[in-house]
Formats: structure tokens, sequence, C-alpha cells
């Protein structure tokens, strides 16, 4: 194991320690909130004192969205759990990469492969953001959106002029990314 695979392990486990940790803190803090154990017990004051502060931001985003302040822990373990699938999946994603390079730089037509790869696989991330940025009612002007249209617009059009009408569901981004993986496939051979 190289030792950068290591380090996605030994971050993984302390990802998982820290999660698990979270939950414990985030279940005691909400049974002190909800007054099911004693509130003015050890526990709960321990908890107002050291653990309601650090939940405090959390909360205020959750009351000003018509939320309760007593869910607050949960909302601070889906972050922390959330926060860490996100670094997992860049560790991944940055390890894979490095691996790629590697083969890369191993031949021209090696580099010529990559280079494919990585375009058809920006593709379907433009893809996966239009799809999503439609989903949670994103303007497509956004700054944040606007590649995504930029980067697939040329081949959705002809599919949407060729697909029949099913109402208000588009599938052409769903052939688009079959087209895309085909595509991918016989270059690639």
């Amino acid at each position: 194991m190289s030792g950068y695979a290591g380090l996605i392990v030994v971050v993984k486990q302390v990802l998982f320690y820290t999660a698990a940790a979270a939950a414990a803190v985030a279940l005691v803090d909400w049974l002190a909130r909800t007054r099911r154990i004693n509130p003015f017990g050890p526990v709960a004051q321990f908890m107002r004192k050291v653990v309601d502060p650090v939940m405090l931001p959390v909360e205020r985003r959750i009351v000003r969205s018509g939320g309760q302040p007593s869910s607050a822990p949960w909302w601070t373990l889906v972050a922390v759990v959330v926060g860490g699938l996100v670094l997992v999946t860049a560790l991944d994603f940055a390890d894979g990469l490095m691996r790629q390079l590697s083969l890369a730089m191993s031949s021209p037509s090696a580099l010529w492969m990559v280079l494919a790869s990585w375009a058809f696989s920006f593709l379907r991330l433009a893809l996966i953001v239009r799809v999503v940025s439609t989903w949670v009612q994103i303007s497509p002007y956004s700054k944040w959106i606007r590649w995504s249209y930029l980067m697939t617009e040329w081949m959705l059009a002809p599919l949407r002029r060729l697909m029949p009408n099913f109402g208000p569901m588009d599938v052409s981004p769903l052939i688009a990314f079959l087209l895309i993986g085909l595509v991918e496939r016989l270059i690639l051979r």
C-alpha cells in the first residue's frame, strides 16, 4: 500500500470515528434540548455550556429557515457526515487522478486516452450539474451553472428534436449520458 493510499485509509477511519462521536454528542444534546433528560443535571449543563455554543451558528440558520432549535444537533451531524463524504470523495478523486497521470506518463497513446477519458468525464459532470440544477431550481444563467449549459446544449438540442415529447419530463440528458458512455467505449478501445 502506497503512502497516499495509507493516508486515505487513516482519514476514512478518523472521519468515521468523528461522525460516531458527533452522533453521540448530537443524541445527548438533543435529549437535553428536548428535556428528555434532567435539564438541570450535570450532563445537560455541560451540553449547554460546551456544546451549544458550537452549534449556535447551525441553530441560528435553522431558526431563520423556520425550523426548531432542538433540531440543531441533528443538522450538525448531517453537516459532519456530508462534509466527511465530500472529503473522502475528493481524496479518492485525487488518488484516481494521480494514478491516471502516472499511466499517462508511460506513453503518448496513454496520454491521449487519459485526456479523452477526462473530456468524457467532464461532459458527464456537466450533464449531472445541469440536471440537478433544474431539480433545485437554480437559474441557468447563474455563474455556477451557466458553464454546464454551454457544455451540453450542443448535444441536447438535437436530441430534443429527435425524441418524442414525454410531457414535462425531458429524457434527453439521460439519452446523452448513455450516448457519451457508448462513444467513449468506442473511441477508447
